[in-house]
């Protein structure tokens, strides 16, 4: 009887260590198949690699980073321990806190990949729509005391960077339930608000987001331990939820995404529909 292959399942541990290792051969100069000779394999099994089709293993990882003379010890720690957790769904902040600087599978590059990004947002604009005076507003009180013009004028930029994103093709539908209190908060003055919600309702206007508003009168509701976001990637990567606390990010991949998919299913159905969203924002922003 022949024996049945389990399928990979290409989590983003996997993706992102396909990535890693492709953009480390085209710095050092390799082909695809120069990598493949010196591995005595054929071309296609290190674009499998890369692409995540198939996981990396660890020899092949250490024979790799040999060929492209990367024997920076901390770099090869990080990319080893990525191929020997290529399989894990789980969070990977507290793993891997001591190996991987804020670029891993941080919080861009995930909205840069998925193809619907959906918030539930308790406290303030989503990212991806705040005007730059918003946004400022926000980074400057984040940074506290520590603020420079140079930080808050870095950290903006990515934030507007981060929302290319709208116009890319192909587009990434965006959706997002936020709490009736963000659009009512005074972040800096009243002129400043008007023009996020102005802003806020131009966004409206396009078909790939959908913006729905979850009123005051609502009590009890699953979103009440705080804002999240969820990432729904291509097939066949897993949906990421992320959660922000004063102690740290949380990433979650499959199974454990789910509890934020059903919520945030929940919110939506709680939340004002879209029409009537638009015309309370309209509301709160005459009021101003």
């Amino acid at each position: 009887m022949p024996v049945r292959k389990e399928s990979f399942v290409q989590t983003l541990r996997a993706q992102w260590l396909g990535q890693q290792m492709r953009e480390l051969r085209e710095q050092r100069g390799y082909t695809l198949k120069q990598a493949a000779e010196f591995l005595e394999r054929d071309f296609s099994s290190v674009a499998r690699y890369e692409r995540a089709e198939w996981p990396f293993r660890r020899g092949v990882v250490v024979s790799l980073l040999d060929l492209y003379g990367e024997h920076g010890q901390r770099e090869r720690a990080r990319l080893i321990q990525l191929a020997e957790d290529a399989w894990r769904t789980d969070r990977w902040d507290d793993d891997y806190d001591e190996l991987v600087d804020a670029s891993f599978i941080d919080f861009p590059w995930l909205e840069s990949r998925a193809v619907h990004i959906c918030s539930f947002d308790a406290m303030l604009m989503p990212g991806l729509m705040q005007t730059p005076h918003y946004a400022e507003a926000v980074i400057r009180n984040a940074e506290g005391a520590k603020a420079t013009d140079f930080s808050v004028g870095k950290w903006l930029q990515l934030r507007m960077d981060r929302q290319r994103i709208l116009d890319r093709e192909p587009p990434v539908r965006i959706s997002a339930v936020i709490d009736e209190s963000v659009l009512r908060r005074p972040i800096g003055d009243a002129a400043l608000m008007r023009d996020q919600l102005a802003h806020l309702g131009e966004l409206l206007r396009r078909p790939t987001i959908k913006v729905r508003i979850l009123p005051m009168s609502v009590g009890l509701h699953p979103g009440l331990d705080g804002s999240f976001v969820l990432f729904r990637m291509p097939k066949p990567y897993p949906e990421v939820a992320y959660a922000e606390t004063l102690s740290g990010r949380l990433f979650m991949e499959s199974p454990k995404s789910k509890r934020y998919a059903d919520a945030y299913d929940r919110l939506v159905a709680m939340a004002l529909d879209e029409s009537e969203s638009a015309k309370l924002i309209m509301t709160i922003a005459e009021e101003l």
